[in-house]
């Protein structure tokens, strides 16, 4: 059953980020949280990791002059355990959780609004559409793949939809109990960990909300080389999340292995078509490489000639983008968890 309640009597929150080479970012998604409209103060908790930057001392340095920023060290940079110790710092009285990253940007109703959604849903997790914005044309084509179905798929924080009942939610906005109730987030799972808590959450009974007014900027990598990092990792979790819960796995998790898998033998095919003077095996051997290049460009046309039109820079780097992402989510899904990565994620 929904909720009423006018602004001033929302429920007091705190805000939590865990943050690790943030530089460029980290003062602006500060600003971003302390100036919302929300009727009290919001409490912010940096839960920060080894950098080798100076996000630690930006960091400091804010809490200093604000006087609203509680930073922790996080010495293992593990998301995590920096957003437990951030549930752990709330406030007496402080009954909603929200959480941020160092790399988004939160319009000043966000937190307001959030709350409100999360009340008048009866949700216990309430999240909103990610929205990457580039600086430079990488990062702008990273932006733009990123928000389209043939980038990450047609989940709804990437690519939008109606409102209601979600299966995970971007960031979120919880009830401190809620979260308390199903234990935190579980340590286990360096990336992929909200994903993961969502699972439980609703595994307990808790409804889990999408409202896609709720938008928050994301600022993505900025070289393809982070971009296939981050990938690459991130596809050696999701593979961790299905192992764990086979059920869960889906086409759209499953599509970048297969795809690797697929041109991986239609190459070596077409090779030993061409070494042994067989025509018609090296001309099978390029049907799905072919195949997959004319889709990707295909995608690419459809994702650059979206509104806003991308700048012609940024559109000509837009099939090579879309390609790192396939090929590094789905060899490092293949690849499996290293134990390096299970310990240090290194994001």
């Amino acid at each position: 059953m929904s909720e009423q309640h006018e602004p001033s009597h929302l429920p007091r929150a705190t805000v939590v980020a865990v943050v690790r080479d943030e530089e460029p970012y980290l003062e602006a998604m500060v600003r971003s949280v302390l100036g919302q409209d929300y009727p009290h103060p919001l409490h912010l908790v940096l839960s920060v990791g080894p950098s080798k930057d100076r996000t630690r001392e930006i960091a400091d340095k804010l809490a200093v002059e604000t006087g609203r920023v509680t930073v922790v060290d996080n010495p293992t940079g593990s998301k995590p355990i920096g957003l437990n110790s951030g549930l752990a710092l709330m406030p007496e009285g402080h009954s909603i959780f929200v959480r941020v990253d160092g790399h988004t940007v939160v319009e000043p109703t966000y937190v307001r609004r959030a709350v409100e959604a999360l009340l008048a849903s009866g949700a216990d997790g309430v999240g909103g559409q990610m929205l990457p914005v580039g600086d430079t044309p990488t990062q702008r084509a990273v932006a733009r793949a990123m928000s389209h179905p043939a980038g990450l798929g047609a989940a709804s924080f990437h690519t939008g939809g109606e409102a209601g009942p979600a299966e995970t939610v971007y960031l979120g906005t919880f009830r401190r109990e809620a979260l308390e109730r199903v234990g935190g987030y579980s340590p286990v799972y360096v990336r992929a960990q909200d994903w993961e808590l969502c699972l439980r959450l609703r595994t307990s009974g808790s409804l889990l909300w999408f409202d896609p007014s709720l938008v928050v900027d994301y600022k993505p990598r900025r070289t393809l080389r982070e971009v296939a990092k981050q990938f690459w990792r991130t596809g050696m979790w999701r593979r961790e999340v299905i192992r764990n819960n086979p059920d869960t796995a889906s086409v759209r998790y499953l599509a970048p292995p297969t795809v690797v898998v697929v041109l991986g033998v239609s190459v070596a095919a077409a090779v030993a078509g061409g070494i042994a003077g067989l025509p018609w095996l090296l001309g099978l051997g390029l049907v799905a490489p072919v195949g997959y290049v004319l889709g990707v460009c295909a995608a690419s046309v459809h994702a650059a000639t979206r509104r806003p039109r991308l700048d012609l820079a940024s559109a000509v780097r837009l099939p090579a983008t879309i390609a790192v992402m396939h090929m590094a989510w789905g060899a490092g899904f293949l690849r499996g968890l290293t134990e390096r990565v299970r310990v240090d994620d290194g994001s």
